[in-house]
């Protein structure tokens, strides 16, 4: 355990357990999720692996569990054979973890470390649900998916391997308040010859190639229209010096950090985002009604991210290209014909925002809270 709100004066309600990976795919929805059991009186702990730490100072939970995990998927036998005593250990772990916090339910929400207690908890014979964030079910919800008792999903999505798809419940991808908030801030016009305003990020594993492409794309851009760009991007720390340098250089008004604790707002301040199509990033481009550029990323044995893309782009609010033919000879063609004429940029914006669930928080929790036989608790109408 590393956290314990033993100080909380609040009257601890029945507890409901939270399990996901230790990354902002996975814990944003659950912290979502988690605010809005506690408003209705709910007390709630988050079980994750140890790169949880990095968001427990704000993670609303009454407590903050640490599990081993492990995955099955490493490339020799040794690495498959440790992945399954790191999955066994954990298991083990939460079977106590459980014992002791007597959960009325416990909710995945993906990654590895979602499965010890997902399946101890099916195993004790306690309600169980997982959450999938993306447009396909990812390996370890689909490792699960025959073991819970309600499987909510961000987008609306099919089972592939079942002709029943009742057990699908389509609540959407539940967004952080400062998402909300952002969602209330009205697109700036994308006036013909105005400013553009874009917004350049990859997460973690996909920021090295905006800093690779972006800045070399707008570079060729007549001058006259680098003048009326201002870019606000995400650049990891060994690529931040030269992207700042580079735009600069060509006076590019930029604002280059390698993270933004007010990414939200930044996209609703902005025309036009550039970036990968996880699946919160593709959510909050809905909820905010936001156009944008999506370079899904490659080599994924889900390819999840495409089919996340695939959403926006099916409703015309963003325009995806594969990553390699994301070159900055495509993007400056792209950005020079956007600023030659920027007002579609507005109803692409709406078109993305007519996408957008903004109570699905409100509606997993009615289905967490059904399933766990807290039906007083319960607002809407779940399936």
């Amino acid at each position: 355990m590393i956290t314990d709100d033993t100080d909380d004066e609040r009257p601890k309600g029945p507890t409901i357990l939270l399990a996901a990976g230790g990354t902002g795919g996975h814990l944003f929805p659950a912290e979502a999720l988690a605010r809005e059991l506690q408003n209705r009186g709910c007390a709630v702990e988050l079980v994750s692996d140890d790169r949880v730490s990095e968001f427990a100072d704000h993670f609303p939970a009454d407590a903050i569990h640490e599990i081993t995990s492990g995955t099955v998927t490493g490339k020799s036998l040794g690495d498959k054979a440790k992945g399954v005593l790191s999955l066994a250990k954990g298991l083990w772990e939460c079977r106590g973890l459980i014992k002791a916090v007597h959960p009325r339910a416990v909710v995945g929400f993906g990654g590895y470390p979602t499965v010890p207690p997902v399946l101890a908890a099916s195993l004790m014979k306690i309600p169980t649900i997982i959450h999938e964030q993306n447009a396909v079910m990812g390996r370890a919800n689909r490792f699960l998916s025959g073991r819970v008792r309600a499987i909510a999903t961000g987008f609306d999505i099919a089972d592939e391997d079942d002709d029943d798809d009742d057990d699908f419940i389509h609540v959407g991808n539940p967004v952080r308040e400062m998402v909300l908030a952002a969602a209330r801030i009205e697109m700036p016009p994308a006036l013909k010859g105005g400013r553009l305003r874009l917004v350049v990020f990859g997460g973690s594993q996909g920021a090295r190639i905006m800093s690779e492409i972006v800045p070399y794309a707008i570079e060729k851009l007549p001058a006259e229209m680098r003048k009326r760009l201002h870019v606000t991007q995400q650049a990891r720390e060994d690529d931040l010096l030269r992207v700042k340098a580079d735009y600069a250089k060509m006076g590019v008004d930029n604002d280059c950090a390698p993270f933004f604790k007010d990414l939200p707002k930044r996209m609703a301040e902005s025309h036009l985002v550039i970036g990968r199509s996880g699946a919160s990033t593709v959510s909050e481009l809905s909820v905010i009604g936001r156009p944008s550029i999506l370079v899904p990323l490659p080599g994924s044995l889900d390819q999840d991210q495409a089919a996340n893309a695939a959403v926006l782009a099916d409703a015309d609010a963003a325009e995806v290209i594969r990553q390699k033919d994301f070159t900055k000879e495509f993007l400056a063609e792209r950005l020079a014909a956007i600023l030659n004429d920027p007002e579609p940029l507005m109803a692409m914006g709406a078109r993305a925002k007519a996408l957008g669930i903004t109570d699905a928080a409100s509606r997993l929790a009615d289905v967490v809270l059904k399933v766990a036989g807290l039906k007083n608790l319960v607002k809407g109408d779940v399936a």
